[in-house]
C-alpha cells in the first residue's frame, strides 16, 4: 500500500520519474503507473512537473484506501477529539504535530483537520512517520496522524492513545475508535489511496478491461484478507469514476496547500 510513514513524501518520490516514463510509453495498455494519493499532491504542489498529470496520463482504476489515525500521548489527558480541539483553541499554535515530511499524507491529513477544526497547530516535519510516532509517544509532540499499521503497536501497548480515524467508516483494525467525523467534525474524511494510470490515448476499451480485471482481483478472498490486515479497503470504480475522484482529490489538495501555505520542497 505505498510508502510507509504516513503516506510517504510525494515530492522527490521515484514515481515522478515513473510518471514521465509511463506518459511517454505506447498507449497499448501494457505499461501502467501504480501511484498513490501523492499523485494528487504532486499535481497540487508542483506546477513544473515533467509531465502533465491532467493530460499525459489517464486514470484507469483505484486499488484500495487506508484510513489514518490521530494519536496522542495518553499523559496529555485530551478528552477525545473534541477535547484536543478545545485544548488547541486555548493555546493557539501551542500544540505541535509531527509528520513524515512536507507533502506527506500525515501532513495533509493534519492540515485538513486543523482547517476543519479552526485551530492553529505547529507542524514539525520529520524524515519518516516512525520518528513522528516515537516523539509523540515520548511526549515531545502533542499529536500525529499516521497509518494505522505503523501506529498499532504503540496503541496496543499503551504508549499512544488513538482518538479518531480519518475515514468515513470505522476501521476494522480499531473498531472501538470513532471516526473524526462522528467524534467532532461531521463530514471529515481523509484517506491514503492507490490506483493505476495509463498513457494518454489508451483506448477506452482497454482501460475498461483493465478496470474490470482489477475489480475481480481485489474482490478475491485472499486479496481482501491481505488488505484487511493492512487496514485497507478495496475500491471499485470505472475509469470515468476514478478520473472524477482523482480530480476532486487534486482540488482538495490544492485547497489545503493554499490555505496552509504548503510549498513543494
Amino acid at each position: 500500500m505505498g510508502p510507509a510513514g504516513g503516506g510517504g513524501k510525494p515530492a522527490g518520490c521515484r514515481r515522478l520519474a515513473c510518471g514521465v516514463a509511463v506518459a511517454r510509453a505506447p498507449a497499448d495498455g501494457y505499461t501502467l503507473l501504480v501511484h498513490s494519493s501523492g499523485y494528487a499532491v504532486n499535481a497540487a504542489l508542483n506546477a513544473n512537473l515533467s509531465y502533465d498529470p491532467h493530460k499525459d496520463l489517464v486514470a484507469v482504476a483505484p486499488l484500495a484506501s487506508q484510513a489514518m489515525v490521530l494519536v496522542v500521548n495518553p499523559a496529555a489527558g485530551f478528552q477525545g477529539v473534541a477535547g484536543l480541539i478545545s485544548a488547541a483553541k486555548a493555546r493557539p499554535g501551542g500544540l505541535a504535530y509531527g509528520s513524515a515530511g512536507i507533502g506527506s499524507g500525515g501532513h495533509f491529513s493534519a492540515e485538513q483537520f486543523r482547517i476543519a477544526a479552526g485551530i492553529e497547530l505547529l507542524h514539525v516535519p520529520y524524515k519518516g512517520g516512525a520518528e513522528a510516532i516515537n516523539d509523540t509517544a515520548a511526549g515531545r509532540l502533542a499529536l500525529t496522524f499516521n497509518t494505522i499499521t505503523l501506529a498499532m503497536p504503540y496503541i496496543r501497548d499503551g504508549r499512544l492513545l488513538a482518538l479518531g480515524v480519518t475515514s468515513a467508516q470505522r476501521s476494522s483494525l480499531l473498531p472501538d475508535v470513532p471516526t473524526i467525523a462522528e467524534a467532532a467534525l461531521p463530514g471529515f474524511e481523509f484517506t491514503f489511496w492507490n490506483g493505476l494510470w495509463a498513457p494518454a490515448g489508451t483506448p477506452p476499451a482497454i482501460a475498461d478491461q483493465i478496470a474490470r480485471d482489477l475489480r475481480s482481483a481485489v474482490a478475491a478472498g485472499d486479496v481482501r484478507e491481505r488488505f484487511a490486515r493492512l487496514g485497507a479497503d478495496a475500491m471499485a470504480m470505472t475509469p470515468a469514476e476514478f478520473a472524477r475522484f482523482v480530480q476532486q482529490e487534486i482540488y482538495s489538495a490544492e485547497r489545503i496547500a493554499r490555505i496552509s501555505g504548503i510549498k513543494a520542497q
